[in-house]
């Protein structure tokens, strides 16, 4: 290219010499020196100008050329999808079946049938404390009430026939209530020597050893047990979200330290506001299949608060902001040419995010083709070249 531009100024040297002026080769055979530089110093300049020249056309012909370099930019399709947002809180795994199993009466924890860890049943016999003889009391009080029993069903079959007074009769009648009603107290405060599982669970701690003194009343918990298979996450949710969390929602609930999500939904809403955090308290029950999941477990729940059937959603990525505030991007329409487009500034309105991603609520349609990668070097009206736009690979 070089040479070629040398030959094409060489030639416009010369012709611009002309007839009028000697020629480069009638100065040499002069000998004169001072003329050789002075015409050496004249075709120089020459030279020079014909070379801004030239610089000049180049410009003008790179501008004009379709081959001129145009701007490289990627888009992404916008496009009208369901979009739901979550919102994210924190809160600890409870059970209501966690309690302290306590004696109902005073006495030595006689034998203990458990032990921890142990599965057991509602109803079923954790632990008999020693009844100081209750038992046999109760036998004595059911031979009384056997006799009562015999005594007044004669003085009833003998006052049905008329005889004898109906003193004796309601007398015999008496003392055989009596009787079955201590038999019942006494089977009543005897049944208290058993401690007895109040529901199905597991016994987490066996608190007292066979062979302790035990009376009801605090510090006297013989067991804890635990239902794991009811669990269930309380979480304080800001007041500024009572209309968004009912009952039903989705809720997303990951533990952090098993390193396991599950899905569930939202079992209840508090009716109370807190005054001290301004916050509702909400539950949400947790499926535990595989008993891995402990009361005071840390949970980290993302709840279902707002959902939108015909959302745009872009990445928060590729959306500028001027100096005003306001939020734009660059819509590319397409100019006729292959993968070329001139760039439209477009001011939009944005609504919730989530992750990466955020709702787009005007200024952008759907099918449009938003700026992605070289959004921050382009301006409004610029003509770009697209690469891999999202509607050539559909």
């Amino acid at each position: 290219m070089k040479k070629i531009l040398y030959l094409a100024t060489t030639a416009l040297l010369f012709s611009a010499c002309g007839e009028k002026e000697a020629s480069v080769s009638d100065i040499i055979s002069q000998g004169d020196l001072e003329s050789i530089r002075a015409k050496k110093s004249e075709l120089s300049e020459q030279q020079k100008s014909i070379e801004a020249e030239l610089h000049k056309l180049d410009s003008v012909i790179s501008t004009m050329s379709r081959d001129e370099k145009l701007p490289l930019v990627t888009t992404v399709t916008a496009k009208a999808a369901q979009f739901d947002h979550f919102l994210e809180l924190q809160g600890n795994v409870k059970t209501k079946q966690n309690v302290l199993v306590y004696p109902e009466m005073s006495g030595t924890l006689q034998r203990v049938y458990v032990k921890e860890g142990q599965k057991v049943s509602a109803g079923q016999i954790l632990a008999t404390i020693d009844d100081g003889g209750m038992s046999s009391q109760l036998s004595q009080l059911k031979t009384q009430a056997a006799l009562s029993k015999t005594t007044f069903e004669r003085r009833e079959r003998l006052w049905e026939q008329k005889i004898g007074s109906e003193i004796e009769y309601l007398s015999a009648k008496t003392n055989y209530e009596a009787a079955e009603d201590a038999i019942k107290q006494a089977e009543s405060q005897l049944g208290k020597s058993t401690i007895r599982a109040p529901f199905s669970g597991i016994i987490d701690d066996v608190i007292k050893d066979q062979g302790t003194v035990v009376s009801p009343g605090p510090g006297s918990e013989v067991f804890r047990i635990v239902n794991l298979s009811d669990m269930y996450i309380e979480v304080d949710v800001p007041e500024t979200y009572l209309d968004g969390i009912k009952v039903g929602k989705e809720a997303k609930v990951y533990f952090p330290v098993l390193g396991d999500t599950i899905t569930t939904k939202v079992r209840q809403t508090g009716n109370f506001i807190n005054p001290s955090n301004r916050a509702f308290t909400i539950e949400i029950p947790v499926p535990n299949k595989k008993g891995n999941i402990k009361p005071n477990l840390t949970a980290k729940v993302n709840i279902n608060d707002y959902t939108s059937e015909d959302a745009i959603v872009i990445p928060q990525s590729i959306i500028s902001e001027n100096a005003e505030g306001d939020q734009y991007v660059f819509i590319a329409e397409l100019d006729g040419g292959e993968n070329e487009a001139i760039l439209k500034k477009s001011i939009i309105q944005t609504g919730k995010t989530q992750g990466s991603q955020i709702e787009v609520l005007s200024g952008i349609s759907d099918g449009d083709h938003i700026i992605e990668e070289g959004a921050r070097s382009v301006k409004d009206g610029q003509k770009v070249q697209i690469l891999n736009d999202e509607t050539d690979e559909q």
